[in-house]
């Protein structure tokens, strides 16, 4: 039976925009770049697009859901200017504020999330980008994890890298290395004025050299159009990273972005479809935000996108363990390195736990 969207008359048959996508997605090739701009365009249903993005996901990951989740090693007080964070230079965000936690409380945080079925530990520290003292601290970090874990993946987000730093990370234990684009080059200036977008390509590709698994993703809900959104995409395409963390902007009030609100379920949707169109075989991670732009289509996003956060973010709170898992279960997929046979029920007694640093998110009707 052909997809939806597929008209059949006699022995004639019309091939649609998202069979053509779903065709060009299983050869790994790349849409172009008008059929990338008619998945945003809004002419097909919704629900024919989840679909057509499913085929392409359930074809390389199956029904598996990777966990990943967040430590945030240290908050606040950051001397870059990026328009959407509230540890920004300037922000007025009611966040928790500190400096490194140490290595005994991190491993304990990522062993509590391990126990959930997490198999990414994403390592996160604010700040332009690490020195050596601060290399130091995070070895000692991934040392603490990997005694007791030496399975897990870690992923290390610590802004700009320095020569030689990458090497250090990778000898230390760490598998990954998160730094993501979050808008297209030619909107970079508008939510940032510190570092630039070349800045970001050179220490994704110091991170890949030194051979750190290559993160990269964005941020949407920042103002960009449609065509800006395809550029990111296909300039995220030519970097070639493993995994692409889609988030959505979290408007924390007290930064330049507080109080933005245009995005919708739907337009969410369809931008983690586009996504999966142009990261087929990739990692594509559903990330910050989810939870207050998807609201109820959350579960239609795992049939797009095939890995998640469990817990809270950077500075906000993400939605408890116990749902998400419970929301996996629901739909039919299985937790990637997770005994299958244990049931749902079971499941829920491993949900990481609230961790300092995490605020509260804010609501639209905030």
């Amino acid at each position: 039976m052909p997809i939806a969207g597929v008209s059949r008359s006699g022995d004639d048959r019309t091939v649609t925009l998202l069979e053509k996508l779903v065709m060009t997605s299983l050869k790994r090739e790349l849409p172009t770049r008008a059929d990338a701009l008619q998945v945003l365009a809004g002419e097909d249903e919704l629900v024919d697009v989840v679909a057509a993005a499913f085929k392409v996901r359930r074809e390389f990951f199956g029904r598996r859901v990777k966990l990943n989740t967040i430590v945030n090693l240290k908050s606040g007080l950051c001397p870059e200017d990026c328009a959407y964070c509230s540890q920004r230079l300037g922000s007025t965000a009611d966040i928790l504020k500190y400096s490194w936690i140490d290595s005994v409380e991190a491993a304990q945080l990522a062993g509590d999330a391990v126990a959930a079925g997490v198999k990414r530990v994403c390592l996160v520290a604010s700040g332009r980008g690490p020195g050596d003292r601060d290399i130091r601290r995070v070895e000692s970090v991934i040392g603490a994890i990997k005694d007791e874990h030496p399975q897990v993946e870690i992923c290390v987000c610590l802004g700009l890298l320095q020569a030689g730093q990458a090497e250090r990370l990778r000898a230390a234990g760490a598998y990954a290395y998160s730094h993501n684009l979050n808008t297209s080059e030619q909107r970079y200036g508008d939510i940032c004025t510190t570092h630039t977008y070349g800045d970001r390509v050179e220490t994704l590709q110091r991170a890949a050299r030194g051979g750190l698994s290559p993160c990269s993703g964005a941020i949407f809900g920042m103002g960009e159009s449609d065509d800006e959104i395809v550029d990111l995409a296909f300039a995220l395409r030519e970097l070639d990273p493993d995994s692409v963390p889609v988030n959505f902007l979290i408007p924390f009030e007290g930064t330049p972005l507080g109080g933005r609100w245009e995005l919708t379920p739907e337009r969410c949707l369809r931008i983690l479809a586009l996504f999966r169109f142009c990261f087929p075989d990739v990692e594509v991670r559903l990330a910050g935000g989810r939870e207050i732009h998807l609201r109820g289509l959350q579960v239609l996003a795992l049939h797009v996108a095939n890995s998640i956060f469990l817990g809270d973010y950077l500075t906000s709170e993400g939605q408890p363990g116990a749902d998400d898992l419970q929301l996996i279960a629901d739909a039919g997929f299985t937790v990637e390195g997770l005994d299958h046979t244990t049931s749902p029920d079971v499941r829920h007694d491993l949900v990481t736990p609230r961790r300092r640093g995490a605020g509260t998110s804010p609501r639209r009707d905030a």
